[in-house]
C-alpha cells in the first residue's frame, strides 16, 4: 500500500519518538488519515501513535478539533490559521507530546488563483505551546498531491525529533 520511501519515513519517525518517550497524533483533511495510516502500518506504532483526526469537513474541524467557525470563515480551511488551530487541537485534545495537520486542495477541482489545486498547509504543533505552519503547493494529480503531502507530513515529524 506504501512505497518503501514512505514507510522507511514512518520508521524514522516512530524510531526518533520512542527514543524520546514522545506520542504523536495526527490531524488530516484532505489527506484522509494517510499519515496515519503510514505510521500504522509499522509494527509496533502504537507506542508512539495515540490517535488520528480525520477533519475533512469545517464541522468536523470544530467539533473535533477545536477550530473556531470564526477562524474558518475569515481565513478559509484552507489556511495557516486553520491548519495552526488543527495541529493545536490535537495537543489539547490527545495525551501526545508532537501533532500535525494538513489542510489542502488536492484536485482535481476546487482551486483558486489565491488557493490553487496543489495547496497544502501544515501545522505541526508542540506539546510545550510551539506551532508553525508551512505552505507548499505540489504538482500533479489527485494522488501524487496527496503522496507528496504525506511525505512531507512524515519529514515534519521526523524534524521536530532532531530538532529538540
Amino acid at each position: 500500500m506504501f512505497t518503501a520511501e514512505i514507510l522507511s519515513l514512518a520508521e524514522e519517525v516512530l524510531d526518533a519518538y520512542r527514543t524520546r518517550g514522545w506520542r504523536l497524533a495526527t490531524a488530516e483533511s484532505c489527506t484522509g488519515g494517510l499519515v496515519a495510516a503510514a505510521l500504522t502500518a509499522i509494527a509496533g506504532s502504537s507506542n508512539v501513535v495515540e490517535r488520528g483526526f480525520v477533519t475533512y469537513s469545517n464541522a468536523a474541524k470544530s467539533e473535533l478539533l477545536g477550530v473556531s467557525p470564526a477562524t474558518i470563515a475569515a481565513h478559509g480551511a484552507v489556511s495557516a490559521e486553520t491548519a495552526a488551530a488543527m495541529a493545536k487541537g490535537a495537543i489539547v485534545r490527545a495525551p501526545v507530546d508532537v501533532a500535525v495537520s494538513i489542510a489542502g486542495i488536492a484536485g482535481p477541482g476546487g482551486g483558486s488563483a489565491e488557493k490553487p489545486v496543489g495547496l497544502m498547509i501544515f501545522g505541526l504543533a508542540r506539546r510545550d505551546g510551539a506551532c508553525r505552519t508551512e505552505r507548499h503547493v505540489f504538482p500533479g494529480n489527485r494522488t501524487a498531491v496527496r503522496d507528496a503531502a504525506l511525505t512531507l507530513a512524515l519529514r515534519l515529524l521526523a524534524d521536530a525529533a532532531k530538532s529538540e
